[in-house]
């Protein structure tokens, strides 16, 4: 926190909630003062805007289809623009896409998903606000490549993550459509670098994951690199057939996996 001023967050609902009160508490905890508005939100931001270490913007679930809605949010942006204001969305996972199909320029801010997961949100908080990655401390201009680990074993991936989290930024999803929600979501001033990716998963396995990268033009040039269990000749000559940026046995070490990332990405 900044010494001797604490700083303040606005949140503005667009139709009131009670989980927000959760959020209250949990940014309070934090050491933000908080104060949450329901109405006059144009007015709040414009005399507020650029003061506020944050203003979040707890959007309802029907905004995409609410014309009405969507105007006043637009006229928040545009104010928060003009103010260099700061600004985090909380919103629904199913109605993002059709929002950001309307308003183009929401793809600049940072957003979280409702339901809200706290812990996520204290993460996301601290990064916008102070521009500090949480899980290294790092301010943005010196930030570490960023590797995206997709695995449906999460204790697998949690391991992988220890042991790489002095060197790389890392983020973990647990199946393969998550993976290409997150991927198309991430905002180019914070790319990810190289994505580690399950050959075996259920459902939407690594080789059909791959395929739909390949076919996105945001994540088609994005290195791959495979985790697989099996070893055998046969095994890997399946997987280098997809024509991958390499791949890593989940038997190997942590030495010669930083090794391997080292000379990938440095």
């Amino acid at each position: 926190m900044n010494e001797g001023k604490q700083r303040e967050i606005f949140i503005a609902m667009f139709k009131y909630s009670v989980v927000v009160k959760g959020i209250e508490r949990k940014l309070t905890d934090l050491d933000f003062k908080v104060t949450t508005v329901s109405e006059r939100l144009d007015d709040h931001m414009e005399h507020f805007g650029g003061r506020a270490a944050l203003f979040i913007l707890y959007l309802t679930g029907d905004i995409a289809e609410d014309s009405a809605q969507r105007a006043q949010l637009f006229r928040l942006c545009g104010i928060a623009e003009d103010k260099k204001q700061k600004i985090l969305l909380i919103v629904e996972e199913r109605s993002y896409e059709d929002l950001m199909n309307h308003l183009p320029a929401l793809r600049s801010y940072a957003w979280i998903n409702r339901p809200v997961n706290m812990e996520l949100l204290e993460q996301t908080v601290f990064r916008v606000v102070d521009n500090i990655d949480p899980a290294s401390g790092e301010t943005i201009a010196d930030k570490k490549p960023r590797i995206l680990i997709v695995d449906d074993d999460p204790s697998y991936a949690k391991m992988v993550r220890e042991w790489i989290k002095d060197k790389y930024r890392v983020d973990i999803v647990t199946a393969g459509m998550q993976a290409i929600t997150f991927l198309l979501k991430v905002r180019e001033t914070e790319p990810i670098n190289m994505i580690l990716l399950d050959y075996e998963m259920p459902v939407v396995d690594g080789p059909q994951v791959l395929q739909m990268l390949r076919q996105e033009p945001q994540t088609a040039q994005i290195p791959v690199v495979f985790l697989t269990g099996i070893g055998t000749k046969e095994a890997v000559g399946r997987v280098m057939e997809l024509k991958p940026d390499g791949y890593v046995l989940k038997s190997t070490t942590r030495e010669d996996l930083l090794a391997f990332l080292a000379k990938k990405l440095g």
